[in-house]
């Protein structure tokens, strides 16, 4: 077993992979970590592992780090494993896995191998960007591209709604058009989503399932500041998907165009507008818990 894990995330978060590899070694699992140096060092680290015939390559992150690894897997058939040391850990939510590093580490020990079905954007300039729970946008995607790193180690989620309310006051919402399954709308933003959740437990696609193909896709229609921040108020509320100018849609090939409106993957910044998403080329198998 690889562990794939960033040593920039903090001395707690090493503590508690600490805490997971002790509970490794007391189940007689073997597992050796290796730290990444740069953005996508996960991906070339977990496809050297996958290609040397590992078994199980685990993300030792946020949903960041998690897509990166599940790059490096694309095609294996290597299982992708999960420990949630992360800020939102929205993947980890969805997929019911525990947040506790001893009950993590059981789950790589002793869980069930079942099927993720990621996402896959490919942006104008011909990059490509493996998503694993969501793709948004927009504002919120603006918000994440100007997050404080610093102020997210220190606030946690927090540093979120921070800077959400900074964003407000300066993001000028400029209307690009989505194209759904060949459908065209005018939105404000969009959030392609694989799972249920959003910034954290919250929920945002009700319909949507990881182990699915397509995607449900949350539009927002056109309004301002002023409904952004009605939808920020809805979201802990789990009432973001009933709000007036939201509507939810399921599509299996969605296409981004306009101005050059941010885009993030998995609460990462991810590049610009226009961008396609589809299914990723192939399934992954992810561990679950046994029961």
């Amino acid at each position: 077993m690889l562990i794939v894990f960033n040593p920039a995330a903090g001395a707690r978060r090493r503590r508690r992979l600490s805490r997971a590899l002790e509970a490794l070694a007391r189940a007689g699992i073997p597992a050796r970590v290796a730290e990444t140096r740069h953005p996508g060092h996960a991906t070339a680290l977990a496809r050297e592992a996958a290609g040397d015939g590992v078994p199980i390559i685990v993300a030792a992150g946020g949903d960041g780090t998690i897509a990166e690894v599940a790059a490096g897997l694309a095609g294996s058939a290597a299982r992708l494993g999960i420990l949630p040391l992360g800020t939102a850990n929205v993947l980890a939510a969805e997929l019911g896995l525990p947040p506790r590093p001893e009950a993590a580490a059981a789950v790589l020990a002793a869980g069930r191998a079942a099927l993720l079905r990621p996402g896959l954007a490919r942006f104008g300039d011909g990059t490509e960007r493996l998503f694993v729970q969501m793709l948004g946008a927009g504002f919120d995607a603006e918000v994440v591209a100007r997050l404080d790193l610093g102020l997210k180690r220190r606030l946690g989620r927090g540093a979120y709604a921070l800077q959400g309310l900074r964003e407000l006051a300066r993001y000028p919402f400029p209307p690009f058009t989505a194209v759904l399954d060949g459908e065209a709308v005018e939105v404000a933003s969009a959030i392609i989503s694989k799972g249920r959740l959003y910034a954290g437990r919250h929920l945002l696609a009700p319909a949507a399932v990881p182990g699915e193909s397509g995607f449900q896709v949350a539009l927002f229609r056109p309004g301002g500041p002023w409904r952004a921040a009605l939808c920020g108020a809805a979201l802990p509320l789990d009432l973001l998907p009933r709000m007036p100018g939201v509507t939810l849609r399921r599509a299996w090939h969605v296409r981004l165009d306009g101005p050059a409106v941010p885009v993030q993957a998995d609460g990462d910044p991810a590049g610009r507008l226009p961008v396609e998403v589809t299914e990723a080329p192939g399934p992954l198998r992810v561990m679950l818990p046994a029961g």
